[in-house]
């Protein structure tokens, strides 16, 4: 049994002994796996080719989507289903964040992703054009400009995120960059599966 969360580039896989692996969506064929791969799919294209095989089980089905409102992407939906108190940063091409509370969703925001921001103050001046730093202090005010758009970019995040006195769960390819910033916070790289086995669990699938 495998499982696999897909995403507009690749298929990223969970084997039973905890190891990862990732196919390209353009290159890998899904019928060369002959065992049983439960998964879930924000690739609409990949979702309809998947619907033909059936050794692969959709896990979508199996959530109740009255929880959750109507675009919610089904990565962010498993990430919120994995935890049962607190808030979920997924540090990736977007920031989402979402809050729960004694396991119910109360909502959540999306916000840039750390490219996107450093993209957009690029493209005001090229005096912009730097990383942002991730070790900068959040409690004074920045006297250089790396600094100072580090701050303005973190701070608000941040704030918001730490106004709410939730546990923070971090994931997602940018994980360890934010835990600079949160702390205190958890870093869960395969929570996306996490939530794929509660399901399953309570589904009584596995």
């Amino acid at each position: 049994m495998l499982l696999c969360d897909i995403g507009n580039t690749s298929y990223h896989f969970l084997d039973p002994s905890g190891r990862d692996f990732k196919e390209s969506v353009t290159t890998f064929n899904p019928q060369t796996i002959q065992e049983r791969v439960y998964f879930i799919s924000v690739n609409s294209y990949v979702t309809q080719k998947l619907q033909e095989l059936k050794n692969w089980i959709d896990l979508s089905a199996y959530v109740s989507r009255a929880n959750y409102y109507e675009t919610m992407g089904i990565d962010r939906i498993f990430a919120v289903e994995a935890i049962e108190h607190g808030v979920v940063v997924d540090a990736g091409s977007a920031i989402t964040v979402d809050r729960v509370e004694n396991g119910v969703f109360l909502g959540g925001f999306i916000y840039p992703g750390k490219r996107a921001m450093q993209q957009t103050y690029a493209n005001i001046s090229p005096a912009l054009e730097y990383s942002f730093n991730f070790d900068v202090g959040l409690d004074i005010m920045p006297k250089n400009s790396q600094d100072a758009i580090s701050y303005g970019y973190l701070k608000t995040l941040y704030s918001e995120v730490s106004s709410y006195n939730l546990p923070i769960v971090l994931t997602g390819g940018d994980a360890k960059d934010f835990a600079k910033v949160f702390r205190d916070a958890k870093v869960e790289e395969f929570l996306i599966f996490s939530g794929m086995k509660k399901i399953m669990k309570k589904a009584s699938l596995c």
